[in-house]
């Protein structure tokens, strides 16, 4: 028996599924407007001005329904009895609402459909946003791209980056969108698009998503229970796998600077105690310097001026059980080999006028490596089978992602303004497919920044992208609590980011305080990582004085301590689709302050984590969902249902566990007090 229930009335319709109502169209209040309109897309270094003029927008008030072997069509117009503008059909997929979209005009390339919505609703997803979780009362442009500097319009890092770099970003910017969010409801929608997209949830009777091409169609379906709906996301999207075993050996510190360098850092960290993991040198390849600051030589093979000896240390640190992580990202730099290869077998996209395109990635250009092409896309996988993964490499930043041109020319015909957000997925396979092909799925590990939808099949590992070495909620630490569970809802359950943050422009620098506050939050998430920054020696670092080594050891004990715990959520989210860092109200259902919270998450089904994510602060408030709770450092008992606060000092960071968790014998052996 179909869950869909279409109800005819004297001007209009509604469309249930499983229950919900989910369209509702009358002659007064139409579902469904279409028309045209010229865009503008410029892009400098990643950040885009893009500016729409709506030539025409119509309602298409008028419908009439048929329904035929188990699926209804409902043919619009926009003037009664007139010839349909559209049609869509409502049909039943694999127990999934699908909506598909026909038109015969060649005119439409907007389409603004309206989804029924009520009053206190709330709603999430939409991908990685870090400004907003619940994002009800604002509209989201869906463009993958660089966030921006600071991401508040109101500060003056964001000013200054935007009047000397148009790279100030928005509430909104972010390297991964993604058409599909997540109702309070209980379903998911997702629409099946790659063009830009804004999707608005001001209004309080209706969601608008506004799509600048016609869709191919929108799914939906629903679930009793968040829980359950997360796998339902899982089934649609594909899951990550999970990570390999020796993620949980301690951190993955990142530096930089040569093989001694590493080296001498490496040994002064083991004899104060810290449990490494992995070295991650993202200019295993060479750098460049830059007025931005340290950059990469985008040459992606080993450079052994930089790194005499890697091939051997690469194998003597694995016997010490610390793998060994690089760089690598979807262009190559005009200077190296790898263009010159690829110029010469035509792997790299063009202009308009038929030469290689060469971006601006501020300083230096590269060329785009064009995956359309089926013998780019086996040459680029050779590169990483070749030079990285058999030369030792277990793991490596898969970046960018989101820098696709709107006017490049690529090899499959296909508008660049379409694949632009098809790109980052596309990346993504690159690597998933190098490492499978190599039969080393599971063994390693690649991070991403950059996503769209489908990016969860092919990301190994979710990083939040480069924050600001700040306090700052937009752009700061607290920044990617909202990052985590927003893209966690929608099927990426494995997610980190950099400790300390990455961006230091405009007179902002990486504090003692903030880098250990970012270890402690990280100690609570799938990997611990750090990143010296853009620019180093403005930053704070993890071996800047003693102190900060052993919080740093203190923590990392915690996150190995826990592993037991960990993996197991991670495997839940490869075989459920559950993510490890969760909302609150996925396990409080009926807890209604748990839909408002951003800024702590469940880390499982056992732990509350509440970051402190503000400077000079010995005391932290936090709500404890209804249950009884126990301090993770003095074991005190709490009963929850309201705000409390507790002492919070450096390496006690705010974390509570059900009382009657099965793993609070584990648990326990962080008390303290004991």
């Amino acid at each position: 028996m179909s869950a869909i229930r279409i109800r005819e009335h004297h001007d209009g319709f509604t469309v249930e599924h499983n229950g919900l109502l989910l369209c509702r169209h009358s002659e007064s209040e139409p579902m469904l407007f279409t028309g045209c309109g010229e865009e503008q897309m410029d892009m400098y270094r990643g950040n885009f001005n893009i500016q729409d003029y709506v030539i025409e927008r119509s309602p298409l008030r008028y419908a009439q329904l048929k329904s035929d072997a188990g699926e209804t069509q409902a043919f619009f117009s926009s003037c009664r009895g007139g010839e349909p503008v559209m049609t869509l059909t409502f049909a039943e997929e694999q127990g999934r609402l699908k909506i598909s979209f026909h038109t015969s005009s060649s005119f439409i390339n907007r389409v603004w459909l309206r989804m029924a919505a009520e009053s206190e609703e709330k709603v999430y997803g939409c991908g990685e946003q870090m400004s907003h979780f619940n994002m009800r009362g604002k509209h989201f442009p869906l463009w993958t791209s660089e966030p921006g500097v600071g991401r508040n319009k109101k500060t003056y890092t964001t000013w200054m980056a935007d009047t000397l770099d148009h790279a100030g970003g928005d509430y909104y910017t972010t390297n991964y969108p993604q058409p599909t969010y997540v109702s309070s409801r209980k379903y998911y929608c997702h629409v099946e698009t790659t063009a830009y997209a804004d999707f608005d949830f001001r209004h309080t009777c209706y969601h608008e998503l506004h799509i600048w091409a016609v869709p191919e169609f929108v799914l939906i379906d629903s679930a009793p229970s968040f829980l359950e709906l997360a796998g339902k996301i899982g089934d649609l999207f594909g899951r990550q796998p999970e990570l390999p075993e020796w993620t949980y050996n301690g951190i993955w510190l990142g530096m930089q600077g040569g093989t001694e360098v590493v080296q001498s850092k490496l040994e002064h960290v083991l004899s104060r105690g810290l449990k490494v993991g992995g070295l991650w040198c993202q200019d295993w390849q060479g750098k460049r310097i830059t007025s931005f600051g340290k950059r990469l030589m985008w040459n992606w093979r080993w450079n052994p001026e930089e790194y005499p000896a890697l091939d051997t240390r690469i194998r003597e640190w694995k016997e010490q059980g610390i793998r060994f992580l690089g760089y690598i990202n979807p262009y190559v730099a005009v200077e190296g080999d790898l263009y010159q290869t690829a110029k010469e077998k035509n792997y790299l996209a063009l202009n308009e006028s038929g030469d290689i395109y060469n971006v601006d990635f501020g300083e230096f250009y590269c060329g785009i490596v064009d995956f359309t092409n089926p013998e780019a896309n086996e040459w680029y996988k050779s590169v990483i089978r070749n030079n990285m993964i058999d030369f030792g490499l277990d793991g490596w930043m898969a970046d960018f992602g989101e820098y696709l041109p709107t006017d490049v020319v690529l090899h499959n015909g296909v508008s660049a303004k379409l694949m632009h957000n098809a790109w980052p997925v596309i990346w993504g396979r690159v690597n998933y497919e190098a490492i499978s092909e190599a039969g080393k799925l599971g063994e390693i590990v690649y991070f991403m920044r950059a996503g769209y939808s489908g990016i969860q099949k092919y990301c190994t590992l979710l990083w939040a992208g480069d924050q600001s070495v700040d306090w700052t909620l937009d752009d700061g630490l607290a920044s990617v609590i909202p990052a985590a569970l927003s893209s966690g809802i929608v099927g990426n359950g494995l997610h980190h980011s950099d400790i300390g943050g990455y961006t230091s422009l405009h007179g902002n620098k990486r504090s003692k305080e903030l880098f250990m506050r970012w270890a402690e939050m990280a100690a609570f998430t799938p990997v611990m990582r750090t990143h010296e920054g853009n620019r180093p020696y403005d930053c704070w670092q993890f071996d800047s004085d003693d102190e900060t080594i052993d919080h740093l050891v203190a923590m990392t004990d915690v996150y190995v301590e826990l592993a037991p715990y960990t993996k197991l959520l991670v495997q839940e989210n490869a075989e459920r689709g559950i993510p490890v860092q969760r909302p609150m109200f996925m396990h409080y259902e009926e807890d209604l302050l748990c839909y408002e919270l951003q800024y702590q998450y469940m880390y499982g089904p056992d732990l509350v984590v509440a970051p402190v994510y503000s400077p000079d602060v010995q005391v932290w408030k936090l709500y404890l969902p209804k249950d009884e709770w126990v301090h993770l450092w003095s074991g005190g008992l709490f009963t929850g249902g309201d705000f409390v606060e507790v002492e919070a000092p450096l390496g006690n960071p705010p974390v509570f566990y059900r009382s009657q968790s099965p793993h609070a014998a584990l648990f326990e052996s962080f008390n303290k007090a004991k």
